[in-house]
């Protein structure tokens, strides 16, 4: 997990995203094992790697802690710039008055995948963190981490922190300009408010809730998608188990969610499918060994 400096007033990228430890996964050794599901006694293995994974688990609570304190820490500080007031507040709709009104400017600094779903028309985009597209082994590691710990049911995927993201704003904007911050939720852009801030921005404004807070009426969009549903993905998009997803099913009805149950039904019946065919092909391998 990269842990970014402190000086850009950031956090480890695993506090951008919930705790989900019933699905991480760990490789200790050769033994691969789900952390919490499966209970140490059911794990044949020799005393040394009990010693190891029993060491892993220590590791893990301590990391995990580290996060929850790094995030307090993070909070106190944004907190801070907020009541002091080197921050502004904005709702979503507040943010749509003032570009219109006001021509003040929107920063979009989310990842490409919420991007290209949905944006604020007119808005400048320079991600804070984007999607990582490299192929080092400690990357690729990371990104199989991301991905079982729960980046196949959300649809994220790992991310990496921009480095480039406050020398790209500074060649587009000067210090003195009015900056509308927003990302998806809030969490990532008030997390870059405190990086232009340090950097001697003073004109700062942050969208609070980012724009999934938003109606469509708040903000003139752009894109396939409401911004409601730009961070969803993954197979609980899939599946319309997402609490957008949900909210639209109340307001548009049976059609809606019938759509949903036929995908769920299919994903149930495929996986039937693909159990009876690993089936007959261990019958089909064990005769030809009995042979």
């Amino acid at each position: 997990m990269e842990v970014l400096g402190h000086g850009h007033g950031l956090l480890p990228l695993g506090a951008f995203r919930p705790c989900q430890k019933q699905q991480r996964c760990q490789l200790v050794g050769s033994i691969h094992f789900l952390s919490s599901p499966v209970p140490y006694s059911l794990i044949s293995v020799k005393y040394r790697n009990n010693d190891i994974i029993r060491m892993q688990a220590v590791q893990e609570e301590e990391y995990e802690l580290k996060q929850m304190k790094d995030m307090a820490a993070s909070k106190k500080r944004w907190d801070a710039l907020i009541r002091d007031g080197k921050v502004k507040v904005l709702t979503p709709r507040e943010a749509g008055y003032a570009i219109q009104l006001s021509n003040k400017m929107l920063l979009d600094v989310r990842p490409s995948m919420e991007r290209k779903k949905a944006w604020v028309k007119g808005s400048t985009w320079i991600p804070v963190f984007d999607v990582d597209t490299s192929l080092e082994l400690g990357t690729l590691s990371r990104k199989a981490t991301n991905f079982l710990m729960g980046g196949w049911w959300s649809g994220v995927p790992a991310l990496s922190y921009n480095r480039q993201f406050l020398s790209n704003v500074e060649e587009k904007f000067g210090k003195d300009t009015d900056l509308i911050v927003a990302c998806q939720k809030g969490l990532r852009s008030i997390a870059a408010c405190e990086v232009l801030y340090n950097a001697g921005y003073s004109n700062i404004f942050w969208v609070q809730g980012g724009l999934e807070a938003a109606e469509e009426e708040d903000l003139e969009r752009e894109g396939p998608q409401p911004f409601k549903f730009a961070g969803i993905g993954g197979l609980s998009e899939f599946l319309g188990w997402t609490d957008q997803q949900r909210d639209a099913a109340a307001k548009e009805g049976w059609g809606y969610r019938l759509t949903f149950s036929a995908r769920l039904v299919g994903v149930v019946l495929g996986a039937d499918a693909l159990l009876i065919g690993a089936q007959k092909v261990g019958q089909y391998l064990q005769d030809l060994r009995s042979h």
